[in-house]
């Protein structure tokens, strides 16, 4: 049986009597313009529920009484600690060890083999992680480097991402145990150290992963102090929040950084069909620059 448009609202436990702050459509559309201008993604209606969710913490701790105040608070210091807490709290941060494996696979078995021969000579590898979340992309390519690479190579992994506190946490590169529930043990034992005492149930990763990776807070739609070339560049699950202009921009200075035949790698739903010309599809949402 079909529910009602207001049944459903009840069940869901949203309508406008039941919450703790007044959320109209106005205040929602003018945070959505906030979003897409700070960080470019594209908030569509039915992410109204969402937002009201991440930022009644906001209010709360602001002792502000509306939505209204608290955009007039971001919109008076868009330079200001508000609009970074603002941007945090916008930000989607679900991630894993080796997420997507495929992508793993390919790197260690295909990739890092061919740049041994085509880079020889400089003995140099450049990676980027964009929007690395809280860090377990960027050691998950570590590992795949450091268990495939000989020694003597100069290998450099930048992670960036737009939320201060996840960048926070991967350049300390501590996790709860369950967090590496997923990797088999020869690796666990490899890159990982049990913490004791009262860092019981926590593991740190090992120095020799940490020491190739520089984390930076970086918001993809100002400018990036990257030169290039890049030989891969991972960006997942990103592009799926940005329109089509935007999409279309962001990858076009992926591909301007990349070397010839570099790799990037996007998220299992997202695809450059339609957004570029310049790359060719040579695995499952694996890209080469043409």
């Amino acid at each position: 049986m079909n529910m009602t448009v207001e049944a459903k609202r009840k069940n869901s436990g949203v309508e406008e009597g039941r919450r703790e702050f007044s959320f109209s459509s106005r205040d929602f559309n003018v945070l959505r313009g906030l979003v897409k201008a700070l960080t470019g993604i594209d908030l569509h209606e039915g992410k109204s529920d969402m937002v009201y969710g991440r930022l009644t913490r906001r209010l709360r701790e602001l002792n502000l009484s509306s939505f209204k105040e608290y955009a007039t608070l971001l919109n008076a210091d868009i330079e200001g600690e508000e609009v970074r807490n603002f941007v945090n709290s916008m930000t989607t941060n679900l991630t894993a060890f080796f997420r997507e494996p495929h992508h793993f696979e390919h790197l260690k078995n295909r990739v890092l083999p061919h740049l041994m021969k085509v880079n020889a000579a400089s003995r140099r590898i450049r990676i980027w992680s964009a929007g690395c979340s809280s860090g377990e992309e960027p050691y998950s390519i570590a590992m795949c480097v450091a268990e495939t690479m000989p020694p003597g190579w100069d290998v450099k992994i930048l992670a960036t991402d737009m939320d201060s506190n996840m960048i926070d946490t991967g350049s300390k590169g501590v996790y709860k145990e369950e967090r590496i529930a997923g990797i088999e043990n020869n690796r666990l034992h490899r890159w990982f150290v049990n913490g004791t005492g009262s860092n019981q149930g926590m593991v740190r990763v090992k120095p020799e992963l940490r020491d190739m990776i520089t984390f930076k807070c970086l918001n993809l739609m100002d400018e990036w102090p990257i030169k290039g070339p890049l030989d891969v560049l991972f960006c997942r699950n990103v592009i799926i929040y940005f329109d089509a202009e935007t999409k279309k921009t962001l990858i076009d200075r992926y591909f301007d950084l990349l070397a010839s035949h570099g790799t990037l790698f996007v998220g299992h739903s997202e695809t450059l069909f339609g957004v570029t010309e310049r790359a060719d599809l040579v695995g499952q949402s694996i890209y080469e620059k043409l």
